[in-house]
């Protein structure tokens, strides 16, 4: 019992790292995890046992460690990975929150989800192919998803003889394209996933290399989750009336504080209509508190009898974000139908769902040498590029640059609620060598917005 004690007393005092791995088909990601969480002591008997028998089964000797994530019966039967799969792990040192994405181009979308909340992405690369066009991508996506750190994890290089001049080429060809898109730290680490070399333990055969293994890194590697030194945001998710004897008068409005601090006493703005209030109270978990802050759920409850609703979101007087009804955003479609000129959508930020237009997209990116494609009238499945949306209402948008939770946003089809295209409000990477905007926009004589 002292050791359960013990260990939910160190856990609790270690830090949380999210991260996701992304790769090309076959690179390993798969067998990697399963290699951490087999090294790290993190499998159950039961599940190692598990894996042991369906790779028996299927005539392996040793236990196929990528079957640990690949629970789908699909992802075991095709050796592939579908779906995001999420595991939880801890050392000594830190907790994690694990996201191992697929590497198929058509499951790109999956990597967009996965890396969207990750402070870290593990790109890997197969020693014997080096960098290819989905490396590509997923550095692009990381550098828009403006995640802090990424690894390079050069796997397989067992079968290149553990050579120091292949693992040298891949990290300077990968870490001049990665620092090209803006990526501020990359780390890379040669590796066998298969083997288990650098990835828990230091590899005997690499004594050219000297940094961290690749949980080493994991551990060491600083984070930051003070999300109360950002604007404050608040948006309203459900409107608390409960008009009873014990309360005939409450009205509270619940949420996610997404970003920030709140106090009482505080004056407060609400958006998009702009009516101005202060904070009377702020209930949390059944009793009243003087401050709350992100990532609480909490109710707030204002001074002023004003109309606020679901998809509204309430900001400092002081420090509330610009109301528009113009948006100009990176994206990455990921929708098998494209996304047109003139295209008629839903865009949902927060708690908000408001009609739109896509008024214009002005560029397309090229993954291979980064230069901007212009106007090209739409885009498909896994492309990246800049899109000009016409909302029908205002929206209260920051810029992703300022934050990844009130700057992000999901194009979504009216007709069966399919997500079209997830994008990031502001500049990006791209806008640096944006062209002009090619394409005139459609006549809107028939937008009533």
């Amino acid at each position: 019992m002292t050791t359960h004690i013990q260990h939910a007393e160190q856990l609790s005092t270690t830090t949380l790292l999210r991260f996701a791995t992304a790769g090309s088909v076959d690179d390993g990601k798969s067998t990697l995890v399963g290699r951490l969480l087999h090294d790290s002591k993190s499998v159950l008997t039961d599940q190692l046992e598990a894996v042991e028998h369906a790779s028996r089964s299927r005539g392996q000797e040793a236990p196929d460690l990528a079957l640990l994530t690949d629970g789908l019966r699909a992802e075991r039967e095709q050796g592939i990975t579908i779906d995001v799969a999420y595991r939880y792990f801890a050392t000594p040192r830190r907790r994690f929150i694990l996201a191992d994405t697929p590497g198929h181009v058509q499951y790109t979308r999956n990597m967009v989800t996965g890396a969207s909340t990750a402070e870290l992405a593990v790109v890997l690369v197969d020693a014997r192919n080096g960098v290819v066009e989905q490396t590509r991508r997923h550095a692009a996506v990381a550098a828009l998803l403006r995640v802090p750190h990424v690894v390079l994890a050069v796997n397989k290089m067992d079968l290149v003889d553990y050579a120091e001049p292949v693992f040298a080429a891949i990290a300077e060809e990968f870490t001049a394209y990665a620092a090209s898109l803006g990526v501020p730290e990359i780390t890379a680490i040669p590796i066998s996933a298969l083997a288990g070399d650098n990835v828990v333990e230091p590899s005997a055969h690499m004594d050219w290399y000297g940094g961290p293994t690749v949980l080493e890194h994991l551990e060491t590697v600083p984070v930051s989750h003070d999300l109360t030194a950002c604007h404050a945001r608040f948006p309203v998710q459900y409107v608390i009336r409960p008009q009873t004897a014990e309360h005939p008068d409450y009205r509270g409005y619940a949420g996610q504080i997404a970003a920030g601090a709140f106090r009482v006493g505080e004056a407060v703005t609400v958006l998009p209509s702009g009516r101005t209030s202060a904070i009377a109270g702020i209930d949390a978990l059944g009793e009243s508190v003087d401050i709350a802050w992100a990532p609480q759920s909490v109710t707030l409850r204002l001074a002023d009898d004003i109309d606020v609703s679901r998809g509204d979101l309430i900001a400092p007087a002081d420090d509330a974000p610009a109301v528009t009804q113009d948006v100009e955003a990176t994206v990455c479609h990921v929708a098998d139908q494209p996304l047109s000129v003139g295209q008629r959508v839903l865009l949902k930020h927060t708690t908000r769902t408001v009609k739109a237009i896509v008024k214009d997209i002005p560029s397309r990116l090229t993954l291979d040498d980064l230069s901007q494609h212009p106007a090209p009238g739409r885009l498909v499945a896994n492309d990246i590029g800049r899109v000009v949306v016409r909302t029908a209402e205002p929206l209260a948008l920051d810029a992703y640059a300022d934050s990844r939770r009130t700057g992000s946003f999901l194009l979504i089809d009216p007709a069966d609620g399919t997500t079209l295209t997830a994008g990031m409000a502001g500049a990006s990477f791209a806008a640096a060598a944006e062209p002009e905007p090619g394409a005139a926009a459609a006549d809107d004589a028939e937008w009533d917005f």
